[in-house]
């Protein structure tokens, strides 16, 4: 099963981001059945990495 959490980062409820819990992805927690985008997590790996 899929589940999406809130970034802690979010400011009361606006502009907040979620992550799949998987890692696989993200969205907009505002639009929860919008689109989301596709994370690569090796690209994601080495980005961080830098």
């Amino acid at each position: 099963m899929v589940t999406w959490r809130k970034s802690s980062r979010s400011n009361n409820g606006m502009d907040c981001v979620e992550v799949r819990s998987d890692l696989s992805a993200v969205r907009d927690s505002k639009n929860p059945t919008g689109p989301s985008l596709a994370v690569d997590l090796r690209a994601l790996a080495r980005h961080l990495a830098r």
